[in-house]
């Protein structure tokens, strides 16, 4: 092996790759060169296992003004105003360095929403860590959540919902997932598509430190026993600059002055610089001692892998950049011109009078490899057959009460206490319900969003779980009130040259499609997240699912606490009692195998859009979806949020009572709904042959079988409530 050779691999390059490199240059490449190659040719910026299976997505929609291949998708939601949102991932820096990891993640996610012209309205998060026995799970959960509440809750952005998960297979790799959305006028979008020559490229924000460097390799490789040195390459946000920044953009993006803008992310001054004379097919020429620079002695190769924070790169009309260095001189940011767009389609660095760097723009984007990757396709597994014995010794009372001391479907409260969730003002639904809402301020308008994942269904069969996810976002925001409208997807997944998780990868991908599709739900943006795996030990499959639906007038929102006594419950969607897979088989039964449950998207569809119009007619008083733990686990969450109780009905003639209450059947809404209304209720469902049964009647306090079991409200909400506290206290 060369000397050259060992470089490039340093850099995160095989043979091969260097190899395509020096062909293409027809010459070795610097050691500058080299780094810009290793940033856009990585897994994170280059999407080159991905990239082949993420072009089937369904991306189209009446809807969707931009989808994938910008900073953020874009969707409509009538009057000229338009939602901008995104998920992506922080994995890597965040198991590394919780608190800058998961804070980053926020600070970055943001930007690229509000490098589109969109003010950030809402924060969501996905986060999910090892077995609570693991000894860094409670420091790395601890680290996290203060990470994330310190970067939205300073800058003013309001988290309004999330999902937290514990698997030992995030042992060694923790997910991080990150979510934003942010309102804009339509018809003042701003994007990254570079235009004109010979005009002005301008550097705003931070200065550029050694921070980052190498970021987006870091984020590309799995990690060993020296995961400690990699600290240096975990960024270091401050939400005080960021904040400025923001304002600055938007009072700039107010007039016609900006041609072209992009978030300086993974990669810095390279992927930014790259992507954005891509998109316009030309060239970039850039003077690195005009960057601003807050440590001595920075290479080019340090400035342009720098991941340093709170950056972006713009493209300016001529003329205007006297006027744009006022507005970020008052906003005390840093503003320098630091090159131009050319005709050259190359990208030319200069550093101290000399080039440093020429390379074709082609070379760094289009050129970058793509592989077909060999993947393995994963059967449904066998059915388990629970015989009669299973159950005899179990109390449905004791089985309620341990399933919600368990650590994924216990209350997160401890959580979401951390998060400024009213800031703005315009929060309508908290984190804790099905979706969090917020109005957009003046109308009577509000959007839902939810953060969804399921990654135990996933690993049993990718298929499924794929479809499962972007069912269960429908069902979410379906269940507030909101009209789905579209999704972005976080796709984390183990290491791409394994054929198993290759085929996890195209599977879950296939699922999201199929279900998309089907429900009218497109992908309208995303982030892929390969090699999530410590010492050959990879994650199990986790496909991150962010939905945003409309509430066209916000006074008809619903929530999932029961209103009224004499009130009737109503399971809508058909329950056979499917438990394989289920919280219940693996908490109760100790058992992990069998098959997710089945997706059918035609009842999702149906159910979920006949469910939609039981709310817009006035019908329904609360609504939750039925997910993990079942109806047993979703009813005891309504009651417990409405300080109701209720009495549940015998069961007549149905299917053994443990898999009526915790089997985990999908397409199903739990309603409350007023006795008189009853009747009409009857006739809707019937219409649309959506299948339903009377669950029960509201009652002041205790949830109550006609077997004579009395469950105490209190004493359930103990149950619910103190296991994380208590696990984060000890």
């Amino acid at each position: 092996m060369t000397v050259n050779e060992k470089v490039a691999i340093d850099h995160g390059l095989n043979k091969d790759e260097y190899e395509k490199i020096c062909d293409l240059l027809k010459r070795v490449p610097n050691i500058t060169e080299l780094g810009i190659f290793s940033a856009m040719w990585n897994e994170h910026c280059s999407y080159k296992s991905s990239r082949k299976h993420l072009k089937n997505l369904h991306t189209k929609g009446k809807k969707v003004i931009q989808g994938p291949g910008e900073n953020a998708g874009v969707i409509d939601i009538g009057d000229d105003d338009a939602i901008v949102f995104k998920i992506e991932s922080h994995n890597h820096p965040s198991f590394i360095e919780p608190y800058q990891g998961a804070a980053t993640g926020v600070g970055g996610i943001m930007r690229d929403v509000f490098t589109m012209g969109a003010r950030p309205i809402a924060n969501l998060n996905s986060i999910h860590f090892g077995s609570p026995q693991h000894k860094k799970t409670k420091n790395l959960l601890r680290g996290v959540v203060k990470g994330i509440g310190g970067y939205g809750n300073c800058i003013g952005v309001p988290t309004i919902a999330g999902q937290t998960t514990f698997d030992e297979s995030y042992n060694g790799n923790i997910l991080v997932n990150a979510m934003t959305l942010g309102l804009v006028n339509k018809n003042k979008i701003f994007y990254s598509k570079a235009a004109g020559i010979n005009k002005p490229v301008i550097y705003v924000g931070s200065k550029t430190g050694r921070d980052g460097i190498h970021g987006a390799s870091m984020a590309s490789a799995v990690f060993d026993d020296k995961i400690e040195e990699k600290k240096p390459t975990v960024q270091v946000g401050d939400p005080f600059t960021e904040k400025l920044l923001l304002e600055a953009c938007l009072e700039l993006m107010a007039d016609d002055s900006i041609i072209a803008i992009q978030d300086m992310g993974a990669a810095g001054l390279t992927s930014s610089s790259v992507e954005m004379a891509s998109k316009g097919k030309l060239g970039i020429e850039l003077n690195l001692n005009k960057v601003p620079c807050r440590e001595e002695k920075m290479s080019p190769y340090e400035i342009m892998l720098s991941e340093s924070q709170e950056r972006m790169l713009i493209v300016l009309e001529n003329g205007k950049e006297e006027k744009a260095k006022k507005i970020f001189d008052k906003w005390d940011i840093d503003f320098a011109i630091i090159g131009k767009t050319t005709n050259s389609k190359n990208i030319e660095l200069y550093f101290d009078e000399k080039k440093v760097a020429n390379i074709p723009i082609d070379f760094l984007a289009e050129n970058a490899p793509v592989y077909d990757r060999k993947w393995k396709k994963i059967k449904l597994p066998q059915s388990i057959k629970f015989k009669k014995q299973d159950f005899k010794a179990l109390k449905i009372e004791n089985c309620l009460k341990k399933l919600l001391s368990t650590a994924n479907i216990c209350d997160k409260q401890w959580i979401w206490d951390q998060y400024d969730h009213t800031v703005m003002g315009d929060t309508i639904q908290k984190p804790g319900g099905d979706s969090g809402v917020v109005r957009i301020h003046g109308t009577s308008k509000a959007v839902a969003a939810s953060v969804d994942s399921s990654a135990l269904y996933c690993f049993a069969h990718p298929l499924s779980g794929g479809k499962q996810i972007v069912c269960e976002s429908w069902r979410n925001l379906i269940s507030v009130g909101a009209n789905p409208i579209a999704i972005t997807n976080c796709l984390n997944f183990g290491n791409p040259e394994k054929e198993k998780n290759m085929g996890e990868f195209v599977e879950c991908v296939h699922g999201i499609t199929e279900a998309s599709k089907y429900l009218d739900f497109p992908v309208v943006s995303g982030n892929v997240s390969f090699y999530n795996e410590t010492k050959d030990k990879g994650i199990k499959p986790t496909p991150s699912i962010g939905g945003v639906g409309l509430i066209k007038n916000y006074q008809n929102m619903i929530s999932m606490d029961l209103k009224h006594t004499g009130n009737i419950i109503l399971v809508i969607g058909k329950t056979i009692g499917h438990l394989e897979q289920s919280t219940f088989a693996r908490n109760i039964l100790s058992e992990k195998k069998g098959p997710p449950p089945e997706v059918n998207l035609f009842n999702e569809k149906n159910n979920g859009l006949t469910t939609l119009k039981l709310i817009n007619e006035m019908l329904i008083e609360s609504c939750h979806d039925v997910s993990l733990g079942g109806i047993i686990v979703a009813i005891t969450k309504m009651c417990l949020k409405g300080r109701k109780g209720i009495k549940i009905n015998q069961l007549k003639g149905l299917i053994n009572k443990f898999e009526y209450f915790f089997g985990e059947d999908q397409a199903r809404y739990l309603v409350e709904i007023k006795k008189e209304n009853l009747p009409k209720v009857n006739n809707i469902l019937k219409e649309n042959s959506v299948h339903y049964d009377e669950l029960g009647t509201v009652i002041d306090e205790n949830i109550e079988f006609s077997d004579e079991i009395k469950l105490s409200i209190d004493d359930l909400e103990k149950t619910y409530k103190s296991w994380l506290r208590k696990y984060m206290i000890n």
